[in-house]
Protein backbone atom coordinates (compact mmCIF):
# COMPACT_ATOMS: atom_id res chain seq x y z
CA UNK A 1 0.00 0.00 0.00
CA UNK A 2 1.44 3.39 -0.88
CA UNK A 3 2.46 5.88 1.77
CA UNK A 4 0.01 8.51 0.46
CA UNK A 5 -3.05 6.26 0.56
CA UNK A 6 -3.77 4.07 3.55
CA UNK A 7 -6.50 1.45 3.70
CA UNK A 8 -9.86 2.72 4.86
CA UNK A 9 -12.79 1.39 6.81
CA UNK A 10 -15.08 -0.77 4.71
CA UNK A 11 -12.46 -1.57 2.08
CA UNK A 12 -11.89 -5.13 3.33
CA UNK A 13 -8.61 -6.56 4.54
CA UNK A 14 -5.76 -5.73 2.17
CA UNK A 15 -3.02 -8.16 1.32
CA UNK A 16 -0.78 -8.23 4.38
CA UNK A 17 1.72 -7.06 5.43
CA UNK A 18 1.08 -3.35 4.89
CA UNK A 19 2.92 -0.28 6.15
CA UNK A 20 0.91 2.60 7.58
CA UNK A 21 1.63 5.96 9.14
CA UNK A 22 2.04 9.61 8.31
CA UNK A 23 5.60 10.01 9.56
CA UNK A 24 8.44 11.55 7.63
CA UNK A 25 10.76 8.68 8.50
CA UNK A 26 11.47 5.92 6.00
CA UNK A 27 11.87 3.41 8.81
CA UNK A 28 9.09 0.87 9.38
CA UNK A 29 8.67 -1.20 12.54
CA UNK A 30 6.29 -4.14 13.08
CA UNK A 31 3.53 -4.09 15.68
CA UNK A 32 5.30 -7.00 17.38
CA UNK A 33 8.19 -4.72 18.35
CA UNK A 34 5.83 -2.65 20.51
CA UNK A 35 4.12 -5.59 22.27
CA UNK A 36 4.51 -5.45 26.03
CA UNK A 37 3.13 -7.57 28.87
CA UNK A 38 3.17 -6.42 32.50
CA UNK A 39 2.02 -8.50 35.47
CA UNK A 40 1.31 -7.20 38.95
CA UNK A 41 -0.21 -8.56 42.17
CA UNK A 42 -2.89 -6.28 43.64
CA UNK A 43 -2.27 -5.50 47.32
CA UNK A 44 -4.38 -3.90 50.06
CA UNK A 45 -2.86 -0.43 49.43
CA UNK A 46 -4.27 -0.63 45.85
CA UNK A 47 -7.87 -1.02 46.99
CA UNK A 48 -10.84 0.97 48.22
CA UNK A 49 -12.98 0.21 51.29
CA UNK A 50 -14.92 -2.43 49.34
CA UNK A 51 -11.83 -4.48 48.44
CA UNK A 52 -11.83 -3.43 44.77
CA UNK A 53 -8.75 -1.93 43.13
CA UNK A 54 -8.96 1.84 42.63
CA UNK A 55 -9.53 2.81 39.00
CA UNK A 56 -6.64 5.25 39.34
CA UNK A 57 -4.25 2.40 40.15
CA UNK A 58 -5.26 0.64 36.94
CA UNK A 59 -4.97 3.88 34.94
CA UNK A 60 -1.44 4.42 36.28
CA UNK A 61 -0.47 0.90 35.16
CA UNK A 62 -2.10 1.51 31.76
CA UNK A 63 -0.16 4.76 31.37
CA UNK A 64 3.13 3.02 32.22
CA UNK A 65 2.65 0.15 29.79
CA UNK A 66 1.47 2.52 27.04
CA UNK A 67 4.68 4.51 27.57
CA UNK A 68 6.84 1.40 27.18
CA UNK A 69 4.97 0.23 24.09
CA UNK A 70 5.02 3.64 22.36
CA UNK A 71 8.65 4.31 23.29
CA UNK A 72 9.73 0.92 21.93
CA UNK A 73 8.14 1.77 18.60
CA UNK A 74 9.28 5.39 18.48
CA UNK A 75 12.83 4.72 19.62
CA UNK A 76 12.69 7.84 21.81
CA UNK A 77 10.73 9.07 24.82
CA UNK A 78 6.99 9.57 24.53
CA UNK A 79 4.40 11.43 26.59
CA UNK A 80 0.72 10.78 27.16
CA UNK A 81 -1.64 13.04 25.23
CA UNK A 82 -4.86 11.42 26.33
CA UNK A 83 -6.98 8.41 27.00
CA UNK A 84 -9.58 8.04 24.23
CA UNK A 85 -11.52 5.43 26.10
CA UNK A 86 -11.38 3.44 29.31
CA UNK A 87 -13.95 0.75 29.89
CA UNK A 88 -14.19 -0.85 33.34
CA UNK A 89 -15.92 -4.18 32.75
CA UNK A 90 -15.26 -6.03 36.00
CA UNK A 91 -13.84 -5.12 39.43
CA UNK A 92 -10.37 -6.34 40.41
CA UNK A 93 -9.96 -7.60 43.98
CA UNK A 94 -7.15 -7.71 46.55
CA UNK A 95 -4.83 -10.62 45.85
CA UNK A 96 -5.65 -10.94 42.17
CA UNK A 97 -2.97 -10.98 39.51
CA UNK A 98 -3.39 -8.24 36.93
CA UNK A 99 -1.94 -8.72 33.47
CA UNK A 100 -1.72 -5.79 31.06
CA UNK A 101 -1.05 -6.31 27.36
CA UNK A 102 -0.23 -3.39 25.08
CA UNK A 103 0.79 -2.75 21.48
CA UNK A 104 0.91 0.19 19.10
CA UNK A 105 -2.19 0.01 16.91
CA UNK A 106 -1.71 3.07 14.72
CA UNK A 107 0.76 5.89 14.14
CA UNK A 108 0.48 9.42 12.87
CA UNK A 109 3.30 11.81 12.11
CA UNK A 110 4.43 12.19 15.76
CA UNK A 111 1.63 10.36 17.59
CA UNK A 112 1.05 6.74 18.43
CA UNK A 113 -2.21 5.03 19.37
CA UNK A 114 -1.66 2.26 21.91
CA UNK A 115 -4.27 -0.36 22.71
CA UNK A 116 -4.16 -1.82 26.23
CA UNK A 117 -6.11 -4.78 27.55
CA UNK A 118 -6.26 -5.59 31.26
CA UNK A 119 -6.98 -9.05 32.67
CA UNK A 120 -7.39 -10.33 36.23
CA UNK A 121 -7.22 -13.77 37.75
CA UNK A 122 -7.10 -15.28 41.21
CA UNK A 123 -3.53 -15.86 42.39
CA UNK A 124 -4.46 -19.47 43.25
CA UNK A 125 -5.63 -20.18 39.73
CA UNK A 126 -8.91 -19.97 37.97
CA UNK A 127 -10.20 -18.33 34.88
CA UNK A 128 -8.74 -15.13 33.54
CA UNK A 129 -11.22 -12.35 32.77
CA UNK A 130 -10.87 -9.13 30.82
CA UNK A 131 -11.48 -6.23 33.17
CA UNK A 132 -10.51 -3.19 31.11
CA UNK A 133 -9.91 -2.01 27.58
CA UNK A 134 -8.04 1.26 27.16
CA UNK A 135 -6.84 3.34 24.23
CA UNK A 136 -4.00 5.78 24.88
CA UNK A 137 -2.55 8.44 22.57
CA UNK A 138 1.16 9.16 23.01
CA UNK A 139 3.48 11.64 21.26
CA UNK A 140 7.19 11.10 20.60
CA UNK A 141 9.46 13.86 21.88
CA UNK A 142 13.10 14.94 21.68
CA UNK A 143 15.42 16.18 24.45
CA UNK A 144 13.74 19.61 24.40
CA UNK A 145 10.33 17.92 24.64
CA UNK A 146 9.32 18.90 21.10
CA UNK A 147 7.31 16.40 19.01
CA UNK A 148 9.37 14.31 16.60
CA UNK A 149 8.37 12.01 13.72
CA UNK A 150 7.86 8.32 14.43
CA UNK A 151 8.56 5.29 12.23
CA UNK A 152 5.73 3.90 10.16
CA UNK A 153 3.94 0.76 11.40
CA UNK A 154 4.01 -2.65 9.68
CA UNK A 155 0.75 -4.54 10.09
CA UNK A 156 1.22 -8.27 9.56
CA UNK A 157 -1.95 -10.00 10.79
CA UNK A 158 -5.70 -9.58 10.43
CA UNK A 159 -5.99 -8.90 14.18
CA UNK A 160 -3.41 -6.12 13.93
CA UNK A 161 -5.28 -4.72 10.93
CA UNK A 162 -8.59 -4.72 12.85
CA UNK A 163 -6.91 -2.83 15.72
CA UNK A 164 -5.40 -0.40 13.22
CA UNK A 165 -8.85 0.36 11.74
CA UNK A 166 -10.29 0.84 15.22
CA UNK A 167 -7.40 3.15 16.10
CA UNK A 168 -7.89 5.20 12.93
CA UNK A 169 -11.62 5.47 13.66
CA UNK A 170 -10.81 6.71 17.19
CA UNK A 171 -8.29 9.19 15.81
CA UNK A 172 -10.81 10.62 13.33
CA UNK A 173 -13.48 10.81 16.05
CA UNK A 174 -11.06 12.58 18.40
CA UNK A 175 -10.07 15.09 15.70
CA UNK A 176 -13.72 15.77 14.85
CA UNK A 177 -14.47 16.41 18.52
CA UNK A 178 -11.51 18.82 18.68
CA UNK A 179 -12.80 20.66 15.58
CA UNK A 180 -16.24 21.01 17.19
CA UNK A 181 -14.76 22.31 20.42
CA UNK A 182 -12.57 24.79 18.54
CA UNK A 183 -15.55 26.10 16.54
CA UNK A 184 -17.41 26.96 19.77
CA UNK A 185 -14.56 29.07 21.15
Amino acid sequence: MSADREPGIGEGTPTLPIDVGRGELDEVRPVARSRVIMIQLMSPQDTNLFGSVFGGVILALVDKIAYVSATRHAGCPTVTVGFDQVDFNSPIRIGEIVTLEAAVATVGRTSLGVGVRVFAENVHGGSRRETNICHVTMVAIDEERHPVPVPRLRIETEDEYALYLEGEFRRESRLELERRRDSRR
